[in-house]
């Protein structure tokens, strides 16, 4: 492997877009590389750890907040880790909330698709569930 990387070959190693990579950059996420004499951007392996954690972090769902407090406490490798157990716990919650989530609008929607007579949309169970109320869904126009 390279000691150094253009952001396309950069992109390519980590799976992220090169305009995602620049966004890293400008929000302080992936530090500037140096320039080449051409002024091209020149990555380091470091770059492209780092851009490895952000790319599995976001990977598993934590925010640009949550990537940027990891990164931090990544940067201060003798802390304890609780605050890194705090933000994964706070995560861990926040999925948990979303599965149960949607775990109510499959079981709503099978409910729905149960109910289905396949007889003619007016009739029809689903877009009755759908509409607000007794108003009646009206063409534009």
């Amino acid at each position: 492997m390279p000691d150094t990387f253009a952001i396309g070959e950069l992109g390519r190693a980590t799976d992220t877009k090169v305009e995602t990579v620049r966004y890293y950059e400008r929000i302080g996420l992936l530090s500037q590389p140096r320039r080449t004499s051409g002024n091209y951007r020149a990555y380091d392996r470091g770059h492209l750890n780092r851009l490895s954690f952000i790319r599995r972090s976001r990977d598993l769902g934590f925010s640009l907040d949550q990537v940027r407090a990891l990164l931090d406490l990544a940067d201060q490798r003798d802390r304890p880790c609780e605050a890194v157990d705090e933000i994964a716990r706070g995560h861990l919650a926040e999925v948990e909330r979303k599965i149960s989530d949607l775990e109510a609008l499959r079981d709503e929607l099978r409910g729905m698709v149960r109910q289905c007579g396949h007889g003619s949309v007016r009739d029809c169970r689903i877009i009755e569930a759908l509409s607000p109320g007794d108003a009646l869904i009206a063409a534009p126009g």
